[in-house]
């Protein structure tokens, strides 16, 4: 396997490859859609129940998310998906989101679709000013992940750094709960805290790790890790396995957190202890990474006692796995851990645009899609006279709940573009609350191509 190709493998397995609803000619509409249903009871319907979306700044007036307060109700874990992975109105609404939890229901901690060890790294930043963020995100957000190195995300870690400077007492967090990489900070923060805790163990985890920890930027390291043999990658991953073991029953509930620091180097290396060229065994990999994801956060709600607003991809936070390639998503283990505790937002968008890499050649640009086409989810949405909205589709009126139950082609653009494969999407079964939104521009990438 050349590189380009190991690079263009890591982002597709690590970030959502989404795929849109095809493009067809547009039709005239017609009463019902093709699953029976009176589209013009169902837009009506939707036109009395939706709450209007004032905007998708940040800054500003809070008022018009008192109704998405009042869904959310008392959940711990909020999921926040997105339609792409690279539209600066999906990040915008994360920041409002987030920034009226805070202010108003009590939540603490924004957790991303980013290594675990690269959140802590962010977190230093956001508690104490540590490092400078320009330069965090250049090397943490790197290789699969590079899409966050945007102005919008950035731009949210900063207020919640400005945040922090006026809340002492009470700050806000930043978590990573993904496993794709695991930086030597992650290793030193392991070993260190064995020295001092476990001397007796300090030899065997230092074996444990030989050569395990990256020596060059964490994009060569992915994907370097991913043409080793696979018979080197399973090796290594029993020997993270060991030091996790170690640990976790030397330590019981003592030192919790150097244990997750091991946990979460064994899980990028058992992550990538899969056959990457089968599958089958990719199919195994996504469903492993949404529980690892899944697990992560629980733990930190379960040690900090936050409320959390997780962000990932419409497929990660939802209850249904509508693609074969991941059989049970992030939110169905959320849900399986947390019943009402969890609570999960899509979003859907009506055309726009986006940054992606180029599934042929893993290059970062901008992309743009047109009206959804007619018989698709978003074609029905944005009929209503709101340009943007909140829609429970849990309360919604019997005809919508209806119509939600029904798959349709629906835009779910992940990390990488063109992808031929049509999504189609029952929404109410894949959500708790919609945010609609007529259309979306390009975040500002900050990265290399």
């Amino acid at each position: 396997m050349t590189r380009r190709k190991a690079a263009v493998l890591a982002s597709a397995l690590l970030l959502s490859l989404g795929a849109g609803a095809q493009a067809t000619p547009a039709t005239a509409d017609t009463p019902r859609d093709s699953t029976g249903h009176r589209t013009s009871h169902v837009i009506d319907a939707i036109e009395h129940s939706a709450h209007t979306l004032r905007s998708t700044e940040p800054e500003g007036s809070l008022r018009d998310l008192r109704a998405l307060g009042r869904m959310v109700g008392d959940a711990d874990i909020v999921g926040l998906g997105e339609a792409t992975h690279g539209s600066r109105d999906f990040f915008r609404m994360k920041h409002r989101v987030f920034r009226y939890l805070v202010e108003e229901k009590g939540f603490r901690t924004f957790s991303l679709e980013l290594p675990w060890s690269s959140g802590l790294r962010v977190n230093e930043y956001v508690l104490y000013g540590k490092g400078d963020l320009d330069r965090i995100a250049r090397e943490e957000f790197q290789g699969s992940y590079r899409i966050w190195n945007n102005a919008d995300y950035l731009n949210l870690i900063r207020w919640m750094r400005t945040y922090n400077r006026h809340h002492p007492t009470d700050p806000v967090h930043f978590a990573g709960n993904d496993m794709g990489y695991a930086g030597p900070e992650s290793y030193r923060r392991v070993t260190d805290d064995v020295a001092r805790t476990h001397p007796h163990l300090k030899s065997r985890i230092t074996a444990l790790y030989a050569g395990l920890a990256p020596t060059t930027d964490a994009a060569t390291y992915m994907e370097q890790y991913l043409e080793l043999p696979l018979a080197e990658r399973k090796q290594r991953a029993k020997r993270t396995l060991e030091a996790y073991e170690l640990l976790r029953d030397a330590s019981g509930r003592k030192h919790p957190w150097t244990v997750q620091h091991a946990n979460a180097i064994h899980q990028m290396a058992q992550g990538y202890a899969y056959d990457i060229t089968d599958d089958a065994q990719v199919t195994e990999m996504m469903r492993y990474r949404d529980r690892v994801m899944a697990e992560n956060v629980a733990w930190w709600h379960e040690h900090t006692a936050d409320r959390i607003l997780l962000s990932a991809h419409n497929t990660h936070v939802s209850y249904d796995s509508f693609d074969a390639r991941y059989p049970k998503t992030q939110g169905a283990f959320l849900h399986d851990t947390l019943g009402d505790g969890y609570v999960s937002i899509g979003f859907s968008f009506h055309s726009g645009a986006f940054k992606a890499f180029g599934t042929d050649d893993n290059v970062m640009r901008t992309y743009r899609v047109g009206a959804a086409p007619p018989d698709s989810n978003e074609h029905t949405l944005d009929r209503p006279r709101r340009r943007d909205y909140i829609l429970d589709l849990r309360t919604a009126p019997r005809a919508v709940r209806a119509w939600l139950s029904d798959p349709r082609p629906t835009w779910n653009i992940g990390a990488g573009w063109p992808d031929p494969t049509e999504y189609r999407i029952a929404l109410g079964k894949a959500h708790d609350i919609l945010i609609h939104l007529n259309e979306v521009e390009a975040t500002t990438y900050l990265g290399k191509p």
